[in-house]
């Protein structure tokens, strides 16, 4: 059924003053990182869970297609929309309900951001125990709805291990699930835990429950070069094992990715570095700074002399280390070359260097004017690989996806890390996956949500 004025002052007496947005309003606040996000030009903003749910009522009976958005930060165009959709932004499901430092828990409205959360957690020394670039924008429904992953993955889990629990609304406007904060709850078939990573095709997230980790002590953070990926595993392997600190980040960063960075106001004095083919972004704790840093020189020390590191340099204060940390999180590349076309798979630790060596093969052999640049969570095997050229490589995605999934099957890895799928990866997911998971997405959909209404021609392959 098209929205027209009718439905729209229906649909705005359900949510309130303000609560209803029009294109022009639209026109006035940021998409996010995907300027298709505001194409249904029509946007609700629930206050509540109840308000979630009668909009969806609304919304099933008269087949009105929904995209539930959180900071917009997404990547796989899982937020996009499209006219004659409603968007339905959790942005004032922003209270924090409770915060319990003895049992580590808190629990939040969806659209709370991961930046709130740490720091209201670190006031009592604690983390929510995943880290990411986006954190000041991203929120918690958006981290669940993507099964988030990011810079702490590798010691903590994505957020399919960090929520205990969560609420949800379905198409119809059912409420299900609660928030329940213990880590032990085995109550029959854990139905909550099919949104997390639905990305909101099966109902909207409302409510979550995390659980909360030690917050990491003094850190010690070095930028160090290494010749190629082999060495680069062993610096992972070596400081993983080390009992002197606490490993709390491997970022992996090719030497093309840090020189474009590098020129970058502020950035200058990484330059030198980005002579190296790759380099690695470290950091570790411990009870006390001088103990973390005595303990990441010792053990660089020794990896320089076995000849697994290069250069090596370390943070003197947080304000280069916040440059180190720009550094790695900066994209001046797809500033100077936009158009490039991003991809986002996981390798077991063991065969990172393997599967890029014959990435780069089969991307100069396919096309020489394709440039191949890389960052990545290096300790989860998590790789951001971002494929460019001197000119945009508009609608030739398919084409070299199938160059970097190649052999991901084979190794254990994954064509999907922690981006999602939204619609960029739904032909990759329908090549990629068995009938048998796709033909059971279906049905799961077709349960959660028979109408079709939710997050609509995202995920799951028609």
């Amino acid at each position: 059924m098209p929205l027209d004025a009718a439905s729209n002052a229906e649909l705005a007496a359900l949510v309130g003053p303000g609560g209803l947005l029009g294109a022009a309003e639209l026109a006035a606040r940021d998409p996010g990182n995907d300027p298709r996000n505001f194409g249904a030009g029509l946007l609700a903003r629930p206050a509540s869970t109840a308000e979630v749910a009668r909009l969806l009522a609304y919304c099933h009976e008269r087949r009105i297609g929904v995209v539930a958005q959180g900071g917009r930060t997404g990547l796989s165009g899982g937020a996009e929309s499209r006219p004659g959709e409603l968007i339905v932004s959790l942005e004032r499901l922003d209270a924090i309900e409770a915060f319990d430092p003895v049992s580590r828990t808190v629990v939040a409205g969806a659209g709370v951001r991961l930046a709130t959360v740490a720091a209201l957690a670190v006031t009592r020394g604690l983390s929510p125990g995943i880290d990411l670039g986006a954190r000041d924008s991203a929120t918690l429904g958006g981290l669940v709805s993507t099964n988030a992953g990011g810079l702490a993955a590798f010691r903590y889990g994505t957020m399919r291990d960090r929520v205990l629990g969560l609420e949800a609304v379905l198409a119809d406007g059912t409420v299900i699930g609660e928030a329940a904060r213990v880590r032990k709850r085995n109550e029959g078939l854990a139905l909550e835990q099919l949104f997390i990573g639905a990305e909101g095709t099966l109902g909207i997230v409302t409510r979550v429950a995390l659980g909360l980790v030690p917050e990491a002590e003094w850190a010690a953070t070095a930028l160090v070069t290494v010749a190629d990926l082999a060495a680069a595993v062993q610096v992972c392997d070596a400081l993983q094992a080390s009992s002197a600190f606490a490993a709390a980040a491997f970022e992996l960063m090719s030497g093309n990715h840090v020189a474009a960075n590098a020129r970058q106001p502020g950035l200058a004095e990484f330059a030198g570095l980005a002579r190296a083919p790759w380099l690695l972004l470290l950091e570790v704790t411990a009870p006390a700074a001088a103990v973390a840093e005595a303990g990441l020189v010792e053990a660089l020390a020794l990896l320089t002399e076995r000849s697994v590191v290069g250069e090596a340099m370390l943070a003197q204060n947080d304000s280069q280390r916040r440059s180190m940390w720009r550094l790695r999180e900066d994209w001046q590349i797809d500033r100077e070359r936009p158009g490039a076309l991003w991809y986002d798979v996981s390798v077991p630790l063991a065969e990172v260097p393997g599967y890029l060596r014959s990435l780069e093969q089969r991307i100069a052999d396919h096309d020489p004017s394709l440039r191949l640049v890389v960052i990545g969570h290096l300790a989860d095997g998590n790789l951001h690989v971002t494929v460019n050229a001197a000119a945009p490589l508009v609608g030739r995605y398919e084409e070299v996806a199938a160059l970097v999934t190649a052999g991901l099957a084979a190794v254990g890895g994954s064509f999907s890390a922690e981006h999602g799928i939204g619609l960029e990866k739904k032909a990759t997911l329908a090549r990629l996956a068995s009938p048998a998971k796709l033909r059971l997405m279906r049905g799961v959909k077709a349960l959660f949500d028979p109408r079709g209404i939710m997050n609509p021609a995202k995920v799951i392959p028609d």
